[in-house]
């Protein structure tokens, strides 16, 4: 045993000396290529609500569904009006992730499509989910968990949260895998969540520092700004290949990017932008219009009637519009600048796409 960690001490100080302060693990940045998610799909019946079902005449699929599922059980009801409302169509969806076995539990998600005002307290019958290629890959059943609430009354009613979609933890079991393996294969790629030219070659750099080490050769190639091809070992498996490659540390370089959400009023300014010395000058012009109507009696005993008088006032006022100077050499100076002139979230939204327009803005502009 006191072999085995003395001969992986220099490993460890490799890693050590490779991780640079505040750095990212790189499986928390990249994926491996081909391993993925699968969305599934179904169609199915919630049963057992409290009268907050789909209306069958207004809802012809359900009452159909609902048929066709009482037909398979042997139940004779062709020809016979259903008008139950403690039913409700729904879409259930849900996700397969990679290398899951059969007989394994995955959470589904499920919505009305009809016009039931809940799902609140419903069960979900057997329903099929379909891949992409239209192959039976799980089938979802189980109580409905709604968090939301729809409560009506005479003259009042209460709604709380989405009442019509909800949910089932472990609520459907895989039939079928999705094929697909790691084992046998001898080049790798990794891809990058946020692809960059700089972060890939300090990817490629710090696993070729780690197997120099550990297998003595370099293994690792950056291809692109999304991808760093990989030659795994012929003597490691790909599973604990891929757990020694993820566990090492690297800086991602942020690129210089200003996000603005237009709806909310959020701006989000990197680390890395840069603003040319600029002079600013904001002001709002506010335009008033007051309505004082006046009224006019006549004069006495005389056959004038009393009658009203438009009095139109229309003003304007131009509130400060302060000029200053900022030098954006780096995100603080931007904001410190921003925040000397007294703005709020709209009206530096509106300096920061001037300022892109200008030119001086030294960042990616992205409005959403």
């Amino acid at each position: 045993m006191r072999r085995w960690i003395l001969a992986l001490l220099p490993v460890l100080e490799l890693l050590a000396a490779i991780a640079p302060a505040g750095a990212t693990r790189v499986k928390d940045i990249t994926t491996v290529q081909g391993v993925r998610d699968n969305q599934l799909i179904g169609y199915g019946l919630v049963i057992g609500l409290q009268g907050t079902g789909d209306t069958l005449r207004n809802a012809p699929f359900t009452e159909q569904a609902l048929k066709s599922m009482l037909d398979r059980m042997g139940v004779a009801v062709r020809g016979v009006p259903l008008r139950a409302q403690n039913v409700a169509a729904v879409t259930v969806t849900a996700t397969l992730p990679p290398f899951v076995g059969i007989g394994s539990r995955i959470d589904v998600s499920l919505g009305s499509i009809g016009d039931a005002t809940s799902l609140r307290g419903g069960t979900l019958v057997v329903t099929p989910l379909t891949g992409g290629d239209g192959q039976v890959y799980a089938v979802a059943q189980g109580p409905v968990q709604a968090s939301g609430v729809n409560v009506q009354g005479a003259a009042a009613d209460l709604t709380q949260g989405v009442a019509t979609a909800g949910r089932i933890p472990n609520g459907a079991l895989v039939e079928r895998r999705v094929p697909g393996s790691l084992e046998g294969l001898d080049r790798l790629v990794l891809e990058l969540n946020n692809p960059d030219y700089r972060t890939a070659a300090k990817i490629a750099d710090a696993i070729n520092a780690y197997t120099q080490t550990r297998w003595g050769r370099r293994i690792a190639a950056e291809q692109n700004l999304r991808t760093v091809l990989l030659h795994k070992p012929a003597s490691v498996g790909a599973t604990r290949f891929l757990a020694e490659i993820g566990n090492l540390e690297v800086e991602p370089d942020i690129p210089a990017r200003v996000v603005i959400d237009q709806r909310t009023g959020t701006v989000v300014i990197g680390q890395n932008v840069q603003v040319s010395t600029v002079a600013l000058a904001h002001g709002n012009l506010t335009l008033r219009v007051t309505e004082t109507p006046t009224v006019v009696q006549p004069n006495p005993f005389s056959d004038g009637v009393t009658a009203i008088e438009p009095n139109t006032m229309v003003s304007a006022d131009e509130a400060g519009g302060k000029l200053a100077v900022v030098n954006g050499t780096d995100l603080q100076t931007l904001v410190h600048g921003l925040n000397r002139i007294g703005l709020k979230p709209t009206d530096i939204i509106s300096i920061l796409e001037t300022i892109k327009t200008a030119g001086a803005l030294q960042a990616e502009l992205i409005v959403q």
